[in-house]
């Protein structure tokens, strides 16, 4: 039986995917020759899914669905993953995670995913919407710059905004308002008090009447396109005016004055715990999850919006938007390779990135992987009953590595290699 062999992903088309060969889902799924995959340049290719979640599971290349492969080979993902997550059905052969590449050309909608107690009851009482029981803690590596929106901005940069933004702050009445003001200076952003009077806020934008809200929203575009914008609104007027272009008169847009808003680097990542409201604007990523597909939305969306579930859901944290990075470390002695290690059990991600002729060696990982190749040519190597084994891969290919399976990677000598690989280990 192998312990390293190549999958088979699928493809999601959405409205906010990048269109045609813009897409890095459709670059790499031409790249690999994708089966079944045949390039439709006016299609939005928005996603690439590699994992078990039988929305969208993957395959080996004979078409037995990973999922079914690896129940009958247990010892593919480890008896520690096994029984550690035997509730996200691991013994069923389940992965704990799923991994995916994002090609984001219009912004996603204002959203959060609930923690494990929430999905519970949201899948027990809406299973045609949240179709699974499981939270989805998420990381997003980035390929190109991309912009996202992400957790609540400090209190004070909120208060400012108030201040300065007639049209938003007539979306929240004056008790609210004054409320807030007062704790916004607050030594303990995270304090019962100002979380509450955050939620305040939030809901009360969120929930204002298309009466109260559109023709405010109306000014205030108005006003950003004649270039009346105060210094403290000019790093989000862009923002805005691009959110408007996709999503005209929309509650969403307002909350660029709520959210912190970054961008990230190629190789710079963030993490987004459950109850953490964001949306992602624009670029390339790698994005690994929590198997789920719980997305509880409020807006920039044409799809249903839970704006009562979404409310009750979020934690109301406010910090820098630095606080949701993640500080990426050395992958054990490899000195190509870069771990990317957030604070849940899932799931972790390797990103190695090896010059021309390069190799690199990748200790045994006690848990499963998958991996794909993000960039360049080249070749992967392991032994395999005492007999080495070896398969050249390419752009968008994608590979499992069993639990327990060293392997080495190697790049053509004319070209570069880069591979982004997710793993879980029961620690």
């Amino acid at each position: 039986m192998a312990t390293v062999f190549k999958l088979i992903p699928t493809t999601q088309k959405y409205d906010w995917g990048k269109v045609g060969l813009s897409s890095k889902v459709a670059q790499y799924a031409a790249a690999c020759r994708l089966p079944g995959f045949t390039l439709d340049e006016s299609a939005p290719y928005a996603e690439l899914w590699m994992g078990t979640h039988h929305t969208s599971p993957s395959r080996l290349q004979d078409g037995e669905k990973l999922s079914d492969h690896l129940a009958a080979h247990p010892e593919l993902i480890g008896s520690r993953v096994r029984e550690r997550f035997r509730d996200a059905g691991a013994a069923a052969g389940n992965l704990p995670f799923l991994l995916k590449v994002l090609a984001i050309g219009k912004a996603l909608s204002i959203q959060t995913h609930p923690d494990k107690a929430m999905a519970e009851r949201l899948h027990q009482e809406r299973p045609d919407v949240y179709k699974d029981a499981n939270h989805k803690p998420e990381m997003a590596l980035a390929l190109t710059p991309f912009q996202a929106m992400c957790g609540f901005l400090p209190l004070p940069q909120i208060a400012a905004f108030l201040d300065a933004v007639p049209e938003f702050a007539a979306l929240v009445p004056r008790a609210i308002s004054d409320q807030f003001m007062t704790v916004a200076s607050s030594a303990d952003p995270t304090g019962p008090r100002e979380k509450a009077a955050l939620k305040d806020v939030f809901t009360a934008v969120m929930t204002a009447d298309a009466a109260l809200f559109q023709p405010q929203l109306a000014k205030l575009v108005g006003r950003y396109e004649r270039g009346e914008v105060s210094e403290v609104e000019k790093d989000v007027r862009e923002l805005v005016l691009r959110l408007h272009s996709q999503f005209p008169g929309d509650i969403g847009i307002f909350c660029a004055f709520i959210l912190n808003h970054l961008t990230l680097k190629p190789g710079e990542a963030i993490f987004l715990a459950a109850g953490e409201p964001h949306a992602y604007v624009a670029g390339d990523i790698v994005e690994c999850m929590a198997t789920s597909d719980n997305v509880i939305r409020a807006g920039l969306t044409p799809k249903l919006r839970d704006v009562p579930n979404l409310v009750a859901g979020l934690t109301y944290n406010a910090a820098p938007p630095s606080t949701h990075l993640v500080a990426p470390r050395a992958f054990d002695a490899a000195a190509h390779s870069t771990l990317y290690d957030p604070p849940i059990p899932e799931f972790a991600v390797v990103r190695t990135a090896l010059a021309p002729g390069a190799r690199e060696a990748h200790p045994p990982v006690d848990g499963p992987s998958i991996a794909i190749v993000t960039a360049g040519r080249g070749a992967v190597e392991w032994s395999e009953g005492g007999e080495g084994k070896r398969f050249e891969v390419g752009e968008g290919e994608v590979f499992f590595v069993g639990a327990g399976q060293g392997v080495e990677v190697v790049a053509e000598d004319g070209d570069r290699l880069e591979i982004h690989r997710a793993f879980v280990e029961a620690k």
